[in-house]
């Protein structure tokens, strides 16, 4: 809007520029015609009060000092040339000199002349003026010419910078004040657009997916009317195709938890069922060991019941996360409190660097800080073959808004076709793992805001990050 008024006042005083101009050269053609008129008229009346006829030798005598009076009546400076084009009375010789006007008439002008022409004018420049000279015939009352007579018109009469001046100022105040009340109409008018917009964008980044989400209420029938209304829409369609999608993840979720925990049940279940059989038939044929049988059956059957215990453990952990209590914590004092239970483990050696200036405080649930930390240690002791001392180094740093911690082990590495489903619920690289605990990091990790990712080597060691946002 501002840039077209400011568009429109350029075209509008280039336009009034040219119009006035064009104007102003019009009016002081035409009077500069009247005033040839009014001398043409007058020496015409002279010339009848003497007979209408004189001679061409008499020309000076008898109107030099009419040339003289005309010149003073009409404000204007007055040439009388002879046929031939040569100047024979001038009304101002001291002008003629000044405006270095010519004594001669050009050739192009006695030709025009003597072709027909009434009247010819031609356009002078000398140094800083412009100047016009218009000649016409100076006849007898039996049309014989008699002389030429000239008139210089400059510029300076022609155009008046003052007014035109004025005419500009005024157009700029106007504009001026066109373009304040402009300007503040854009203004509102566009607050107003943002302002709807604003909050529709708002509204966009507040929006979750499978939660319920409110609707925007917008009572104008315009087009953010429109906007808000397919926004509106869209808000039903997603909650409804988030609804479904939730009800089909959580099927298919239970249908491989299912599988799993079958399988993991079914492994230690096989074992103990020949056991029972091979004590059952020792019983029966009464033989003489049967109490060191029945010894090791008890203590084969406790091992395989912890087992199915842990299993049970693990998937209850995994199925019943509680909800997450978020909160302002101190990220380093959550770190230490996890390396305090592997502490006792003499098999590797555990090393903490706080690289922060003391205070690395995140908003995140302590305890399920403290499961993700005991996850990552726990795979970093287990990933490290008996027969290589384990070294396993935590680094806490800032990194411009995020706080970001390194967990790097010595182990076997992950190999790099299992890298992508690393952090796939049920997936493990363990024999005797469930493929739950990275799957529960990242799924703390991720609900706090936060990212998790790795890089491994194999046969060197894997590095785990984990970042949060600072409080």
């Amino acid at each position: 809007m501002l840039a077209l008024i400011l568009l429109a006042f350029l075209l509008t005083g280039l336009t009034a520029y040219y119009h006035y101009k064009r104007q102003n050269e019009e009016y002081h053609e035409q009077r500069l015609q009247r005033k040839e008129n009014a001398v043409h008229a007058s020496m015409d009346y002279f010339l009848r009060q003497r007979g209408g006829h004189i001679s061409q030798d008499s020309v000076t005598a008898v109107f030099s000092s009419k040339i003289c009076e005309l010149s003073d009546i009409h404000n204007l400076p007055i040439n009388m040339y002879s046929l031939e084009g040569e100047l024979i009375i001038s009304s101002n010789p001291t002008f003629q000199e000044e405006k270095h006007l010519p004594e001669t008439i050009e050739y192009t002008i006695l030709k025009q002349l003597a072709t027909g022409n009434t009247r010819a004018v031609i356009d002078k420049h000398y140094e800083k003026d412009e100047y016009f000279l218009a000649y016409w015939y100076f006849m007898d009352e039996s049309g014989r010419p008699i002389s030429i007579i000239n008139i210089p018109y400059f510029d300076t009469e022609r155009i008046n910078p003052e007014e035109l001046n004025s005419f500009l100022i005024q157009l700029t105040e106007i504009y001026i004040l066109l373009f304040i009340g402009a300007g503040a109409l854009a203004y509102f008018l566009s607050n107003y657009i943002t302002m709807s917009l604003k909050t529709i964008g708002q509204r966009l980044k507040t929006v979750e997916f499978g939660k319920k989400n409110k609707p925007i209420k917008w009572h104008a029938e315009d087009e953010i009317g429109t906007l808000v209304d397919e926004y509106n829409r869209m808000l039903k369609e997603v909650e409804r195709s988030a609804s479904l999608l939730a009800k089909s993840e959580r099927e298919s979720a239970w249908r491989e938890m299912a599988k799993q925990v079958a399988h993991e049940i079914k492994n230690p279940l096989t074992p103990m069922k020949l056991r029972v059989q091979h004590l059952q038939r020792a019983w029966e044929d009464q033989k003489p060991d049967f109490d060191e049988r029945l010894k090791n059956f008890s203590k084969s059957l406790v091992e395989q019941i912890d087992t199915l215990t842990n299993i049970a453990n693990e998937f209850s952990h995994f199925a019943k996360m509680p909800k997450a209590r978020i909160e302002k914590i101190d990220f380093s004092e959550a770190i230490r409190s996890s390396l305090d239970l592997f502490q006792e483990n003499n098999k590797i050696s555990l090393e903490f660097f706080d690289q922060t200036d003391g205070s690395a405080f995140i908003r995140a649930d302590k305890d399920h800080l403290t499961r993700v930390f005991n996850n990552l240690i726990t795979n970093a002791i287990q990933a490290i073959p008996d027969n290589r001392p384990g070294t396993i180094t935590i680094t806490l740093k800032r990194d411009r808004e995020q706080y970001l911690v390194e967990v790097k082990d010595n182990g076997e590495g992950i190999p790099e076709e299992q890298q992508d489903r690393i952090f796939v619920p049920n997936f493990t690289t363990k024999r005797t793992g469930t493929g739950l605990g990275l799957a529960m990091v990242k799924n703390i990790v991720e609900n706090s805001r936060g990212e998790v990712w790795f890089k491994s080597v194999p046969d060197v060691g894997t590095k785990f990050f984990i970042s949060f946002p600072a409080a």
